[in-house]
């Protein structure tokens, strides 16, 4: 008579033990995908200078139809208009993606081109989460004076361009940013352009202007800041 209660027991804990992977399994969902990413390469620069960094965004999991990388016509040519090929490069990868939002990261005189998209965005307000700018003049350098065109001529100190980027907020309501730069970089001149007030900074060392692209410890922080 005793063995019957030990019987059931063990039938009971074999059944419950049987579904339990079940039930787990059910409830294990599959990771979302990380917010899509626009890499914009700097003065005189193309497609390839991102590569590194497109690769290392893969390899950290974003999909292939989440990385997208703008090629200017123009490289050294004027932000204005690179602010318009950015604006379909953004709009031709939330068609890509699907996703509503992207978030940029960019290089150098790319970042000014940013700004600019940013201001004059018009209709695709509230399309731009976060932005990381790399070694960004945001105030100009005068590295600029040994540079060649229209860009070139809106990165000296005190350009007509500048002063309209400087005309209000730094970055839209509703857009993060953050700055990335490094103390050994010969290319923005004073350093300290690379840094707006007010939008947090932080400071590698020691990769170059270039090598910011493709340096482990920034990628871990751009990785960090993307994803929240």
């Amino acid at each position: 008579m005793t063995r019957r209660p030990v019987l059931v027991g063990l039938v009971l804990w074999a059944l419950l033990a049987g579904a339990a992977p079940v039930a787990l399994r059910a409830q294990v969902r599959a990771p979302e995908a990380p917010t899509p990413v626009l890499l914009v390469p700097g003065w005189s620069e193309g497609a390839s200078s991102l590569e590194a960094l497109r690769s290392r965004l893969l390899e950290a999991g974003w999909r292939e139809s989440g990385v997208a990388v703008v090629d200017f016509r123009d490289p050294v040519g004027s932000n204005r208009e690179h602010a318009r090929e950015i604006a379909l490069a953004a709009a031709a990868l939330r068609e890509a993606s699907g996703s509503p939002t992207i978030d940029v990261v960019a290089h150098s005189m790319g970042g000014l081109a940013v700004r600019y998209y940013l201001r004059n965005r018009g209709t695709s307000t509230g399309d731009v989460r976060r932005v990381v700018f790399l070694a960004t003049p945001h105030f100009g350098t005068y590295s600029s004076l040994v540079a060649w065109g229209e860009g070139a001529r809106e990165m000296l100190p005190g350009s007509d361009f500048l002063m309209t980027l400087m005309a209000g907020r730094p970055v839209p309501h509703g857009v993060d940013a953050l700055t990335i730069r490094t103390p050994l970089d010969l290319h923005i001149l004073p350093l300290e352009s690379a840094q707006i007030p007010g939008v947090p900074d932080m400071i590698v060392c020691c990769p170059t202007h270039t090598g910011l692209l493709d340096d482990s410890e920034v990628f871990r922080r751009i990785e960090a800041f993307l994803r929240g």
